[in-house]
């Protein structure tokens, strides 16, 4: 049967099992490595459940980013198009895409991410030694796994931490908003700070510095950046700079305490932890469902996909293709995962990878160290599993030792 012919897969769909992908997915990518899904408005795309043929199709010039592209697929109601913003880096193409991303690399280069690490270590030591003086028992993701990297990009950006209960709470509105307008108003919030800030900024009253402030007194100034692009910039580092890292460490405790002997194996040998890190990335794949159009017609194994149909990159299944990763739904510590696209790839591959691979070393290796005895506070099944069609993650994970 060709895939044309197959039933199509509704996507997204929601996780039964926090850390592994729908039932439906695998089934999906049993078609080959490409499937027809059908998205919540009745669109059929295209699904890339293939590995080979998802970091092909990543880097060809022939798909589009663009989320003013009307022919761009729209996974859930809040993400449908708003003519009035655009969203920066993440969805614009090249030359302003490299534009962009030209003024930033400096900043999540190994070489200043390396200089982090131990002012990230001395923040995740603070934080377990607060958790620890107060317990036994804590609620993980409020007191670790969401302070780690909001502090961090705190830190990096040059924003007061100081306001972090507001876009933390803006942020979940605007990821977790049910419809467009939800969206676009806990938008305007964030968006509506970040213009106050870069004023105050420029007026010397805008709190610590940090890349903000290099944009402000560099491409803001000599006019190679505008007030409204340098925002949805910092908008954009601000909410992926948090929220995917905080599910990542949360989900990653979880899954680690599910598989007993994969964490005996980190507290027996630390040396495990960078591999381990790139294994739980490619396990968990917390964003799960990158997004492309077509611009041109192009052929992928047999098939056809015409100039302005939709595309989307199932990580949670691209991560688990057989034809790359051995027994590929064991998670496995020991495992060369670096070939996985949980930070994407191609021109729009992850700009914050090393900082985000710096904070999940440290968070992850410093809590399984220091608390040998750590463990669920509640049964498994009772830990809240975030939606479909947002990063996947969970919303509170209680913990005792």
């Amino acid at each position: 049967m060709s895939v044309t012919s197959s039933p199509a897969t509704a996507f997204p769909q929601a996780r039964t099992c926090p850390y592994h992908p729908p039932a439906a997915y695998p089934e999906m990518a049993a078609q080959g490595p490409l499937a027809r899904v059908t998205l919540y408005d009745g669109r059929e795309v295209w699904a890339v459940t293939g590995h080979a043929e998802a970091r092909a199709l990543l880097i060809d010039p022939r798909l589009s980013a663009d989320r003013q592209n009307p022919s761009f697929p729209v996974l859930v109601p809040r993400a449908e198009r708003q003519d009035d913003v655009e969203l920066a880096l993440l969805g614009v193409d090249d030359p302003r895409h490299s534009r962009q991303r030209r003024m930033l690399i400096p900043a999540f280069g190994l070489k200043r991410i390396a200089a982090m690490r131990p002012w990230i270590q001395r923040t995740v030591d603070g934080l377990l030694d607060a958790m620890l003086a107060a317990g036994p028992g804590a609620e993980l993701v409020s007191a670790y796994a969401l302070p780690v990297p909001s502090m961090s990009i705190c830190y990096l950006l040059g924003l007061p931490y100081a306001d972090h209960d507001f876009f933390e709470s803006a942020s979940r509105e605007l990821i977790g908003a049910p419809g467009p307008a939800e969206a676009r108003a806990a938008r305007d919030k964030l968006t509506a700070y970040l213009h106050g800030l870069v004023a105050d900024k420029e007026n010397g009253a805008g709190g610590p510095d940090g890349l903000l402030d290099e944009l402000i007194t560099g491409p803001l100034a000599e006019d190679r950046l505008d007030r409204d692009e340098l925002v949805m910039l910092t908008l954009l580092l601000l909410i992926a700079g948090h929220e995917t890292t905080s599910n990542m460490i949360s989900l990653g405790t979880y899954t680690l305490l599910e598989h007993p002997d994969q964490l005996a194996a980190l507290r027996t040998d630390p040396a495990l932890i960078p591999g381990a890190v790139e294994e739980l990335m490619r396990y968990l794949s917390v964003a799960d469902g990158m997004v492309r159009v077509a611009t041109e017609d192009i052929e992928v194994h047999g098939e056809t996909i015409r100039a302005g149909e939709g595309i989307i990159f199932p990580a949670s299944v691209v991560n688990r293709d057989a034809a790359v990763y051995a027994d590929p739904d064991a998670l496995d510590v020991r495992r060369s995962a670096r070939h996985h696209i949980a930070f994407g790839f191609g021109v729009h591959q992850c700009l914050g990878q090393n900082l985000a691979r710096a904070e999940l070393e440290i968070a992850l290796g410093t809590l399984v160290t220091r608390i040998p005895t750590l463990r669920l506070a509640v049964a498994p099944d009772e830990v809240a599993v975030k939606p479909a069609g947002s990063l996947q993650g969970l919303y509170a994970l209680p913990v005792t030792w």
